[in-house]
């Protein structure tokens, strides 16, 4: 039998010890779903010692997922802010790599906490593909159940991060929004982890923590790519990379080799969303 999706788990919130307080999270990861989000916030945030972690599920929340309808209860915000008790001095947040993807997560993050941080971290679409097939295939594997086809569609569609990205400053300020990217994190592990530490206002490490300095591949194997199919995905990638990288200029492309020729295209102004103002 086939576990029960995360976002169908209910979720309890914790006990809030005397002194401390709850309220909206002081940070939320966002995207993007097999980019490293897991090393990174482990490494980078859940080591930090000025940083509570929610102890049960842990890092993916996937609060607001089960909000699909259209119809969230009355309550959704205060049962949101029950889930992150903390005491003076220290933050806490989760970070549910869907909620980018999903349009009226974003909304209803906004409505709950308009305040946290952002993060955001990105990877080569293609690889990214190839590696949440992997994940995938494995989940599979472990139900004994076939892997659906419907899953590389869902791979592709995860990869075009323009108008996820641009979704979210629609509704953040650029200055609450940290973008980070995977090849760069794992080439440059001390600037990034500071830069990160920086907007989360946490005081900045001396050394690199254990979990960072250590990238756990997962289980699996990759799979592999013809030429020609590696071809038609840069191909339908290009266009949206090119935009993503006028967005987001922090990019650096010669990190992605797929796309290390593409040009950058000026996006145009986000728009001021309802939400937003």
């Amino acid at each position: 039998m086939s576990p029960i999706p995360r976002w169908m788990q209910p979720l309890e919130a914790p006990e809030c010890p005397p002194g401390w307080r709850t309220g909206p999270p002081d940070f939320v990861g966002v995207g993007g779903q097999r980019c490293g989000t897991s090393w990174w916030y482990r490494g980078t945030i859940r080591s930090h010692p000025q940083v509570v972690r929610i102890a049960k599920p842990g890092k993916e929340l996937h609060y607001f997922d089960r909000f699909w309808g259209g119809e969230p209860p009355l309550d959704f915000v205060e049962r949101y802010h029950a889930l992150f008790p903390r005491p003076e001095g220290a933050i806490t947040g989760e970070w549910t790599p869907r909620y980018m993807v999903d349009f009226w997560s974003m909304r209803l993050l906004h409505d709950a906490a308009p305040g946290a941080r952002l993060l955001i971290m990105l990877r080569d679409p293609i690889e990214r593909l190839r590696s949440g097939i992997q994940r995938e295939r494995m989940l599979a594997d472990e139900a004994g159940v076939p892997f659906e086809l419907a899953h590389l569609s869902e791979a592709v569609y995860r990869g075009l991060y323009y108008d996820q990205v641009r979704g979210v400053f629609e509704l953040y300020p650029r200055e609450q929004v940290l973008v980070l990217q995977f090849e760069r994190c794992r080439a440059e592990p001390m600037a990034e982890m500071r830069r990160t530490q920086e907007v989360l206002a946490l005081e900045p490490l001396d050394e690199i923590p254990e979990k960072l300095a250590h990238h756990t591949r997962p289980p699996g194997t990759k799979p592999e790519l013809s030429a020609a199919r590696t071809d038609e995905l840069r191909r339908r990638f290009r266009d949206d990379v090119a935009r993503l990288a006028g967005l987001c200029p922090e990019l650096d492309l010669e990190l992605w080799p797929n796309f290390a020729d593409v040009e950058p295209v000026a996006a145009p102004p986000a728009a001021t969303t309802t939400a937003a103002r």
